[in-house]
């Protein structure tokens, strides 16, 4: 295999899993009445604290009206609350709820137990490979994701 192949099974395979991972997580959001869009800017507000809805718009690749919309579900369902920054009372953050924090640790634990048997066939050293492995990878892409 060509190193362009290797790279193009790695993109394949990287988006497949990815899909599937979501997908079977998504499962629980039918029981909060959360949409897949919802939820994804949940993650986001809970993954970075004092997050303003143009970073979110941003995050989200939405323009900020429609991002807007989304936060205002978000908060008339008690997932987000809305402040004004203590520093700049110009700028308003939003926050992670206790209800929204509850989603999100369920999704992640059905999202867990679902890797955790997709990787059960894996050998000991393949398991222990693999975490540094993606580590480095998610690393790397950092250093080219633009906020």
């Amino acid at each position: 295999m060509t190193d362009k192949e290797q790279i193009i099974s790695i993109e394949k395979s990287l988006r497949y899993i990815s899909a599937h991972v979501r997908a079977h997580g998504r499962e629980i959001l039918k029981e909060y009445e959360l949409s897949p869009l919802q939820f994804v800017a949940l993650q986001w507000v809970g993954d970075k604290d004092d997050i303003t809805i143009g970073t979110l718009s941003s995050r989200l690749y939405l323009a900020h009206s429609t991002t807007t919309d989304i936060v205002d579900k978000l908060e008339d369902n008690g997932f987000v609350k809305r402040y004004k920054s203590d520093r700049d009372k110009r700028l308003v953050l939003i926050k992670m709820e206790d209800k929204g924090k509850e989603i999100i640790s369920a999704v992640i634990a059905k999202r867990v137990s679902y890797i955790s048997q997709i990787t059960s066939h894996l050998s000991n050293e393949d398991k222990e490979i693999l975490p540094s492995v993606l580590e480095s990878i998610l690393h790397e892409s950092e250093k080219y994701f633009h906020e």
